[in-house]
């Protein structure tokens, strides 16, 4: 059914759906408010089907719990979370850009490999807001630490504006919520997920790193990591760690970045970075020695050039909103 032009709780008009998932649908929209207010919000409803099934009303709670807390310019902000029409929906920040999937397209499309240093550039700022949702505290000041657990690419936001935001804390579980989710259910794409994790051991820092580990690996060489033509036999791929080296693939990467790579690629948690800063201050250190600019009005200037080449090379598609 069409929803397009439907208003969510008298103040939220539907626009167009920007994606749908095993939980909810996301939707680009308009809030609304006095005196002519308008701004587009992303608006997540969960799915009708599950509406009405505990346990998936619990996990959709939890996230808006989870992501209002975590307040930092790398996440994407929670705006508001109600009830209407039968099912919750969250509302948060509308991220107008590209996602890291739909701009490596753009490069795959012309045969090229995206710039790795701008690549670096986009991890540094997903370690900034892993950096904050792993160090999260209580009301208390106690540590209170949420592990993403799908640190993929279409969760990592690339803003017109420059700014990466990291998306989607739907799979997230703070460490008061453990238990919570039903047993036996692999959370997170199978082909991201540290090892550990696929044996029900519980997520630290080092899973999300391998995660983006992976991210940054398939960015660089253009091609998946971890294949398979089912799930099982992704996960089997995955747990066996068949990694080319990347200087097999690409011969013009600094050996810093190679290193930075495979360390956060370590099959045991405790060999690879200790926490989101580690690797983040490495990224950083050798971008200092790169000539070319990496600020947020070079990302920017880039992601816009690189939407517009979408735009002309897939006319009848328009680039999906960010959610």
């Amino acid at each position: 059914m069409d929803e397009r032009g439907k208003w969510i709780a008298d103040r939220y008009e539907l626009v167009e759906q920007a994606g749908s998932g095993g939980m909810a649908t996301v939707w680009r929209a308009i809030q609304h408010g006095a005196a002519n207010f308008a701004r587009p919000v992303g608006l997540k409803r969960i799915r009708q089907d599950l509406a009405e099934q505990p346990d998936f009303v619990k996990m959709f709670i939890e996230e808006a719990r989870v992501s209002a807390e975590l307040l930092h310019p790398n996440v994407v902000q929670i705006y508001d979370f109600g009830f209407d029409a039968g099912s919750y929906f969250l509302v948060m920040e509308w991220v107008e850009g590209l996602n890291l999937g739909r701009y490596l397209e753009a490069y795959s499309q012309q045969g090229r490999h995206a710039p790795w240093h701008l690549l670096a550039a986009i991890a540094i700022e997903c370690l900034h807001a892993l950096s904050a949702s792993h160090g999260r505290v209580d009301r208390e000041g106690l540590p209170a630490p949420v592990f993403h657990r799908d640190v993929t690419p279409p969760n990592i936001l690339l803003g017109l504006n420059g700014i990466t935001k990291l998306s989607d804390f739907g799979l997230a579980r703070a460490m008061d919520r453990a238990r919570m989710t039903a047993p036996h259910i692999v959370k997170g794409k199978l082909s991201y997920l540290a090892p550990e994790l696929t044996r029900d051991v519980l997520p630290t820092p080092q899973s999300d790193i391998y995660s983006l580990g992976v991210v940054l690996w398939q960015a660089l060489a253009g091609q998946k990591l971890f294949k398979g033509q089912s799930n099982a036999e992704v996960l089997l791929a995955a747990r066996r760690r068949d990694i080319p080296p990347l200087c097999t693939i690409r011969d013009d990467l600094p050996q810093a970045l190679l290193d930075i790579v495979d360390c956060a690629l370590k099959r045991d948690p405790a060999e690879r970075f200790a926490s989101a800063p580690d690797m983040r201050q490495e990224l950083a250190t050798l971008l200092r020695s790169h000539p070319e600019p990496t600020n947020a009005r070079r990302l920017a200037e880039n992601m816009a050039g690189t939407r517009a080449q979408l735009e002309l090379t897939m006319p009848s598609r328009p680039p999906p909103p960010m959610r």
